[in-house]
């Protein structure tokens, strides 16, 4: 939490600067990359961020991975994305993650087919996940997505908020499957 208000402190220091307007506030792209680096860097996102997260994920081009670059080329429209390594390596976490590592893309990213219609959901994050989720000026805390079960049991990623639940619900899908396997293996006696 101390190096995200950290960054917060940085972008706000480097706002009244070259890059300005006349009234020394940033406009335009530089300011919603500003903006954009610190609202995918925590997992409160006010209304403010709406402007900032819509021009960042407009960003799309034919191939993902040039996705990816323009996208880090839009962060690094704000000054403070070269001010150090540990700000360049954000913006590269954030063009790499931001977007990627929710449950939902997790769920389908991670999908396996094994054969004979079986699939299971891998249960390790992406590298580029963990670098997202684990840099130490990222405050995603609760939006962080977490697994449920195991992969040989059609285990899955779910939001934090919902992990209770889920992990209830299947609970009693693996105690049910349990018992209806125990049931024909002791009619089987």
């Amino acid at each position: 939490m101390g190096r995200w208000i950290a960054i917060a402190a940085v972008i706000a220091t480097l706002l009244p600067t070259a890059r300005a307007g006349q009234d020394g506030i940033f406009s335009g792209d530089v300011r919603l990359a500003c903006e954009a680096i610190l609202c995918l860097s925590s997992s409160a996102q006010p209304s403010q961020c709406s402007a900032s997260l819509q021009r960042y994920f407009s960003i799309k081009l034919k191939f993902y991975s040039d996705t990816i670059k323009a996208r880090a080329n839009f962060l690094a429209l704000c000054p403070a994305a070269s001010m150090n390594s540990s700000m360049k390596a954000l913006v590269e976490a954030i063009a790499n993650g931001a977007g990627r590592c929710d449950a939902a893309s997790l769920n389908a990213t991670l999908l396996t087919y094994a054969g004979e219609g079986q699939s299971y959901v891998g249960d390790v994050l992406p590298s580029y996940c963990a670098a997202y989720t684990g840099n130490p000026y990222t405050n995603l805390g609760a939006s962080l997505p977490v697994y449920v079960g195991t992969p040989d049991r059609y285990g899955h990623w779910v939001d934090a908020s919902h992990y209770a639940q889920e992990l209830a619900s299947y609970n009693a899908r693996i105690a049910a499957e349990n018992a209806a396997a125990q049931g024909r293996s002791d009619g089987m006696n």
